[in-house]
């Protein structure tokens, strides 16, 4: 079968790069045909060997809405999977996520794409995982999603952290165990992002008043003792589907384990969720009170991370969180 698959993809490639009018060179064609069919033939002999069954790709679309890696559904005659696709340097990161959905899998709570295998093909990263067809939104999809949050968030470790570091975007993000959330959050999430932010040009603007919120937030902990939590880690809108029966699904996780308010925090950063999901999550797992101010100090460790990954459209934002926050210290 893996021949036949060859095969296939050798035609099928041929036809599709013959009509090409952007690779005038018949070396540079042949090239980019062998280029092409040697990672796909590669990822369907790694998909058949991980699941004992055949798999050959009749037919392969592109995803779009990602900004960080190539995205793909390949199907055969009777299954379909979803392919992500970066540079070789970029393995770490999909063996990260990959782990990620397995220990949100394994909680036994929220669905989320089943990882399939992962690995490197001529120069290029990918990962395969079970592609979900998605659906709307039902009466009653929010509601389950808020419970099944809440469910997966009672999900808790000994320690805050992870076991092994993963990326937020393609940021890394250090997950380095600790008994102290308050050391940890400062030490691993704004820390590493004001240091960061500082080696791309920023200190003048944030540093000052970033060290002095470092100093001073420890008021905003006064009678909390978060529990670590299992967390998805980047839980905004994009980062959640339903499935065909209206389930709700998520995916793309920076997992760790830490304060569940962080999470809630970000499904309010770019605009937020329905009114219903916030209703079922405090109704099965009430927030405590100070959360409103805490999801300003979590969600600034998002918005450093957009001013390091995009640059200085977010810097005026940042300033502001780290001065309100600065206010409320007293």
């Amino acid at each position: 079968m893996p021949n036949f698959c060859r095969q296939l993809g050798t035609f099928i490639a041929g036809i599709v790069n013959a009509l090409s009018s952007q690779v005038h060179s018949n070396d540079a064609r042949k090239s980019l045909i062998n280029c092409v069919n040697s990672i796909w033939n590669t990822i369907s002999d790694n998909i058949s060997t991980v699941t004992g069954i055949p798999f050959c790709i009749h037919s392969r679309r592109g995803i779009g809405g990602g900004c960080i890696n190539n995205a793909s559904v390949v199907q055969d005659r009777g299954r379909a999977y979803f392919v992500k696709l970066n540079d070789a340097d970029k393995l770490d990161m999909f063996t990260a996520e990959s782990a990620g959905l397995e220990e949100i899998a394994k909680s036994g709570t929220i669905r989320v794409p089943q990882p399939v295998c992962c690995g490197v093909a001529d120069s290029t990263a990918y990962i395969v995982m079970e592609f979900i067809t998605s659906g709307n939104a039902r009466n009653n999809s929010y509601v389950i999603f808020g419970q099944l949050l809440a469910d997966m968030h009672r999900v808790i470790h000994q320690n805050f952290g992870w076991h092994i570091d993963n990326t937020i975007g393609s940021t890394s993000q250090v997950n380095t165990r600790s008994d102290n959330w308050i050391n940890f959050w400062r030490d691993y999430r704004l820390g590493y992002q004001l240091e960061l932010a500082a080696r791309n040009g920023y200190a003048r603007e944030i540093q000052a008043r970033g060290d002095r919120l470092l100093q001073q937030f420890t008021v905003f902990f006064t009678g909390y003792i978060p529990t670590p939590s299992l967390l998805h880690g980047d839980l905004w809108s994009g980062n959640y589907a339903f499935d065909a029966q209206g389930n709700p699904y998520i995916f793309d996780p920076a997992v760790y384990y830490g304060d569940r308010e962080a999470d809630i925090a970000m499904t309010e950063l770019f605009g937020g969720f329905p009114t219903q999901f916030y209703r079922a999550y405090d109704d099965a797992f009430p927030l405590d009170n100070g959360y409103a101010i805490r999801k300003k100090l979590y969600n600034l460790y998002h918005v450093l991370n957009h001013l390091n990954l995009f640059g200085a459209g977010y810097l005026a934002q940042a300033r502001r969180m780290i001065d309100g926050l600065l206010s409320e210290t007293g």
